[in-house]
């Protein structure tokens, strides 16, 4: 903590989204359905991944783990603005504040790596499919995913570091639906220019590596699909990519918003709304495109489902 003469706040107020007692109700029964439609979907993927022998290959490997992520991202979100629809006021300590950024960011900005590394994972199938099994091996594969998880708690780190550093005066009430790392910055009584540089500085850097991750990846993707001579053949090697490029799409949009956009170009409604869609909406949304636009992911549900089926 700094050492300014002040009584410094202990615990935190969470305003949420809104005042309004019969919006707060149709809000809960929504966000409470799409929790369950996250927890449902995510922890199917990640089952029929492990029982379905067709999908034991490194892009499935790879999905798991996004499943896995959205699972913990969603999770550490949710169920606070679930109880915050129900009560008048909740307050949450420090400590509680700072561990819900550093779970929500680690989950972040792992699935961040884990969508640079799906795009590899694609890269390598259509432009080297010879040679896919030896660059996408066992140890390889786990040390990517080990990799992407260990990026996430630094930079988590990083952003959690400097915000127990920080002194915190007067307002306690935070104008957001969750502990993140803006509205706890401007609570806080002691300007640290560090503070306001190096942790968006690191995100920033993160997001800027693995969107070159994912270009570079599509293009050379993109050039090694123009010379297949058939048009079926095309039609096959982008379908292969279709749910990973509407993921990517997704939630870089909504986080490049967030987190890279100046804070004078949008309003607090503006970033409660876009993270709203990146904590919650997409973690829902991520199962649903690699499920209903993924043939063998359709194919291996039916073939269980149909096994279930014949053993009950």
């Amino acid at each position: 903590m700094s050492g300014n003469n002040c009584t410094a706040a202990t615990e935190f107020i969470i305003l949420g989204l809104t005042d309004d007692q019969i919006l707060c109700v149709i809000l809960f029964v929504i966000f409470l359905g799409i929790y369950a439609v996250t927890l449902v979907g995510n922890l199917s993927i990640i089952i029929l991944i492990r029982k379905s022998s067709q999908l034991h290959t490194p892009m499935y490997l790879f999905l798991s783990h996004l499943a896995f992520v959205d699972v913990g991202y969603s999770s550490t979100v949710t169920p606070l603005l679930l109880i915050i629809f129900l009560v008048d006021k909740i307050s949450i300590p420090l400590g509680g504040c700072v561990a819900q950024f550093y779970f929500a960011s680690t989950f972040g900005t792992a699935e961040c790596f884990l969508l640079a590394v799906m795009a590899y994972d694609r890269y390598v199938a259509i432009c080297s499919p010879l040679l896919y099994f030896t660059h996408m091996s066992t140890r390889v594969c786990t040390l990517l995913f080990i990799t992407s998880y260990i990026g996430g708690c630094v930079n988590a780190w990083i952003f959690s570091g400097y915000l127990l550093n920080l002194s915190f005066c007067g307002s306690n009430k935070i104008n957001h639906f969750f502990c993140d790392y803006s509205p706890l910055l401007k609570l806080s009584s002691y300007q640290n220019d560090l503070a306001e540089i190096l942790p968006p500085a690191s995100a920033g850097s993160i997001i800027i590596i693995t969107v070159l991750i994912i270009l570079i990846s599509y293009i050379y993707i993109f050039f090694s699909v123009l010379k297949i001579s058939s048009t079926a053949g095309r039609f096959k090697a982008f379908s292969t990519c279709t749910s990973h490029l509407t993921a990517v799409t997704l939630f870089y949009g909504t986080v490049i918003f967030t987190y890279m956009m100046p804070k004078s170009s949008y309003s607090t409604d503006e970033n409660k709304v876009v993270s709203i869609f990146y904590t919650i909406m997409i973690p829902m949304l991520n199962p649903l495109i690699y499920s209903l636009r993924n043939n063998e992911v359709k194919g291996a549900m039916k073939k269980l489902m149909s096994r279930k089926h014949l053993f009950s």
